[in-house]
């Protein structure tokens, strides 16, 4: 056929279209050869201002004895959705939770709705592994779309700026590039399935104390470099059909009603095309809410409705207004599931989903110490368990981030899939205990309320005695559990508990003596302090929390089936008074308490970022803080030579190579950081700032690999805040190639002759008063 022929038939083919309102002829918004804004626009003119005004609203959630959705929400345990409009047929958005896979109820029997767990965040970084959080997007975007939803409430990506932050789990990392990096990956794995993603929550909602009425006094720079970054890069390099503004003020003004936030910087700077939801219930005013740019409220209130139709009829809001953030809406249901009438299953393929989580899990486990003890050889090997969590394995936290799985997998199940035999007594010892002490825990008061977990059991002398004469090894397993709404405490949580202590002291103890050894696994959501009691062990492994593959996953590690290849995203420090936030985290408080249509509880607080862009590793290095495991560290069971290239330099582009050896026995993958160190005669600079980094296929032994970087003037470039510009000032720069933050390998250097001012901005989000930050002498 000729390409005029072609052309010719193309032309003369019937539009594709689909008879939504039934009316037997084809609309334009139901003309699939139309862009998406004819579409959305000629919605828009068939639409009343009361139906726009749903549209904008969302529909409510259901809890029973509390709310009640507007209309029905189509999949029993999503978490919200947008208007139906039944005359024009068009079917509203459903969205669902959350950054640990999909959570909708199960309803027990046939069939079942169960989700797949995956790994935490935080696991998930430690993977480095772009690939592999691309491929875990995609996982979850299937279950979203054939579970019949079309938004997907995730990735978040606010920084670990303090270890007491008890969402740090839903977060990836303390650095804005590898948290940049590893959501877009996800977001582009959930859309490539045609449903949507949620990236949240924007932005500097970094604390869940007073989350809701909190002001975050933050400077432009720390703001731009630190909190902000992150951000940027995924929306920049995978385009979410949604972004979530967050619950804090930031400098005097609610996020979801801050025009310089979600106009100026979001859409004018970084050219953002989707549209904005709320947090849940966020924000004190409706209309200021739409004339800012957050372009949904969600879940939807009456009184949000009432609020816009009065701001619309005494003439404060604009229905252009209306128009304009309907539209945005519009543009993104039109590509939606829902809206295109997709036939979904409920039958995603949670077999192989689960599998995908259990090599995850096994990638980003994280070896923080081994003195000869790992891998473990499974033959006839006889394993004393010790701790609660040996036996009940944490797969996430709870909140918006947890999974209703069909299963977790546990410590010792995981042995004993793997044919390794535990000690039965010790078994029927704990099954005993924690069956006892889970009948006195106090029910959660608060829907919100992290629940509380088994203290840990003590162990008498004749046990330990007997369970070393009849075991090799020790697994000590140290569990935590975090989730929404409520920050950590530190003692019990960063800090050991007394009998987590006395657990450790005395089983260490006992197998010392016989010659044989111990390990502790960190089944634990957040960064505890380690440095007191890591030399009593053998070994330390940090599997964070792995879904519900997490017991398969840890035993693939501690056998060598996995060689472990994961980095921390997170510095561990030796104590909290040492973390740079400690002195003001999480804030000051005053006035009386707030309840917010019943489900948050906050005072109102604000709380000052003193420590600027001296965050995680970019402070310890900074100010030679010693750490008990820096950013960026972990061990294998192999080992890794490094060889860069020199750099080439090209206005402002830098590019090199590294080449990876396997020098070990043991094939392995590695983990290349790029860090640069910049003269700071300008601006202060941190000692180090992760600008690149590379993770190697697996070597084999005495194996090779290349891995090539470009760095663009742009990735190093400072903010200048009196200048409101992206800058790099001219001098000697270093690049630090390391396996870690502080395990540096080679330094390759390069020079700036001149000044490169890579954007000039507005001064926009700048605090209403002095900040006093942090600056290094």
């Amino acid at each position: 056929m000729t390409l005029a022929l072609f052309t010719l038939l193309y032309a003369c083919a019937p539009p594709k279209y689909t008879d939504l309102n039934g009316n037997g002829k084809m609309e334009p918004y139901e003309n699939e050869n139309l862009s998406l804004d004819e579409r959305a626009d000629d919605i828009i003119d068939r639409l009343s201002t009361a139906d726009k005004i749903n549209l904008v609203v969302g529909i409510g959630l259901n809890i029973p004895g509390m709310f009640e959705a507007s209309q029905p929400l189509r999949v029993p345990g999503a978490v919200g959705g947008t208007y139906t409009f039944d005359s024009l047929g068009i079917n509203g958005l459903i969205t669902t939770d959350g950054p640990a896979g999909v959570r909708i109820f199960p309803i027990e029997g046939t069939p079942t709705y169960y989700c797949t767990a995956f790994p935490i965040a935080s696991l998930l970084s430690s993977t480095w592994d772009v690939d592999l959080a691309y491929q875990i997007g995609d996982a979850m975007g299937n279950e979203v779309k054939e579970y019949g939803m079309d938004i997907l409430l995730a990735p978040a990506l606010n920084i670990h700026r303090d270890p007491r932050g008890g969402r740090n789990f839903e977060y990836f990392s303390e650095d804005p590039l590898l948290s940049g990096k590893m959501a877009s990956a996800v977001v582009n794995g959930v859309q490539s399935n045609g449903v949507g993603t949620s990236l949240k929550h924007f932005v500097a909602n970094n604390q869940e104390t007073n989350r809701t009425a909190v002001d975050v006094r933050v400077s432009q720079r720390a703001l731009r470099e630190i909190y902000l970054k992150g951000f940027e890069i995924a929306v920049k390099e995978s385009s979410p059909w949604t972004v979530m503004s967050s619950y804090n003020q930031i400098n005097g003004t609610p996020a979801s009603q801050n025009s310089e936030l979600l106009t100026g910087i979001l859409r004018e700077e970084w050219g953002y095309d989707g549209f904005v939801m709320t947090d849940w219930f966020a924000g004190t005013d409706a209309a200021e809410q739409m004339r800012a740019g957050n372009d949904l409220l969600m879940p939807g209130t009456n009184d949000q409705r009432e609020t816009l139709t009065k701001a619309v009829n005494d003439g404060t809001l604009d229905v252009a207004i209306l128009d304009r953030n309907a539209k945005r809406i519009l543009k993104i249901l039109l590509q939606s599931p829902s809206f295109n009438r997709y036939e979904y299953s409920n039958k995603p393929d949670l077999e192989v989903n689960a599998q995908l989580a259990r090599q995850v899990a096994a990638e980003g486990a994280v070896l923080l110490k081994n003195e000869g003890v790992l891998p473990l050889s499974p033959n006839e090997l006889a394993v004393g368990a010790f701790g609660i969590g040996s036996y009940e394995f944490i797969a996430g936290g709870t909140g918006s981030g947890d999974v209703n799985e069909a299963y977790t997998i546990s410590l010792v199940q995981g042995l004993e899939n793997a044919g390794i035999s535990i000690d039965e007594g010790l078994r029927a010892s704990y099954d005993q205990y924690i069956k006892v002490e889970k009948e006195k825990l106090p029910k959660p008061e608060f829907i919100l309320e992290v629940p509380e977990l088994v203290s840990e059991r003590p162990l008498t002398q004749s046990e330990l005695e007997r369970a070393v004469a009849s075991t090799d090894v020790a697994l000590i397993t140290l569990g935590r559990i975090s989730g929404e709404g409520e920050d950590r405490e530190l003692e019990g949580d960063f800090y050991l508990a007394e009998a987590e202590i006395a657990m450790i002291k005395g089983v260490s103890s006992a197998y010392h003596e016989a010659g044989k050894k111990v390990v502790v696994i960190l089944n634990i959501g957040n960064v505890i302090e380690t440095d007191s009691w890591k030399d009593m062990v053998d070994a330390i492994l940090l599997p964070w929390q792995g879904g519900q593959e997490a017991g398969n996953a840890v035993v693939d590690v501690l056998t060598g089936k996995t060689n472990p290849s994961g980095k921390l995203p997170t510095t561990f420090p030796i104590s909290y008074d040492d973390v740079p936030s400690a002195k003001n985290f999480p804030g000051e408080e005053y006035g009386e308490e707030i309840n917010i249509n019943a489900l948050f509880r906050a005072r109102p607080s604000h709380v000052a970022y003193e420590e600027g862009i001296y965050v995680g590793y970019r402070y310890y290095s900074t100010f030679d803080k010693e750490v008990s495991y820096p950013f960026g560290f972990g061990l294998s069971y192999t080992s890794f030579d490094y060889s860069a290239s020199p750099i080439n330099y090209d206005d402002g582009t830098i590019a090199f190579s590294v080449n990876v050896k396997n020098t070990g026995e043991i094939a392995g993958k590695e983990i290349v950081q790029a860090y640069i160190t910049a003269p700071g005669n300008q601006l202060d600079q941190p000692a180090k700032e992760l600008r690149a980094f590379g993770k190697t296929g697996k070597l084999n032994p005495g194996e090779s690999q290349e891995l090539k970087f470009t760095i663009s003037a742009g990735d190093y470039a400072s903010f200048d805040s009196r200048r409101s510009s992206w800058v790099v000032e001219p001098g000697k720069y270093q690049v630090e190639i390391g396996a870690s933050s502080e395990d540096i390998r080679q330094t390759l250097p390069f020079e700036v002759s001149k000044e490169l001012i890579i954007e000039k901005l507005s001064p926009l989000l700048q605090p209403k008063g002095e900040i006093n930050e942090l600056h290094p002498d």
